[in-house]
């Protein structure tokens, strides 16, 4: 079974408050469901069109983990923290 991974780019910046909120109930509700972030942060450089602006990359054992972690209850309430926010997130398998 390959892993997968879950992309998460932002396309601008949370309110402070918002992430703030958000953080620590995303990293327990991902964390709870077996995730593994591999990238928190912005980048050090872009290329083609990138944007400077938080990314995340989290690991899983399966993409049925994967979107089974983003579906959850828990982590869709972590979500519900951070209003409305532009960001752009997907599942991909490894190679």
């Amino acid at each position: 079974m390959k892993k997968a991974y879950i992309l998460s780019i932002y396309r601008s910046t949370p309110e402070a408050d918002k992430l703030a909120a958000y953080a620590p109930a995303a990293l327990a509700a991902i964390e709870g469901a077996g995730g593994r972030f591999i990238v928190r942060g912005t980048p050090v450089k872009t290329f083609e069109n990138g944007l400077v602006e938080r990314s995340i990359v989290i690991e899983f054992d399966s993409a049925e983990a994967a979107v089974a972690a983003y579906e959850s209850s828990e982590y869709q309430a972590a979500f519900a923290l951070l209003g409305d926010v532009d960001r752009d997130v997907r599942i991909v398998e490894g190679a």
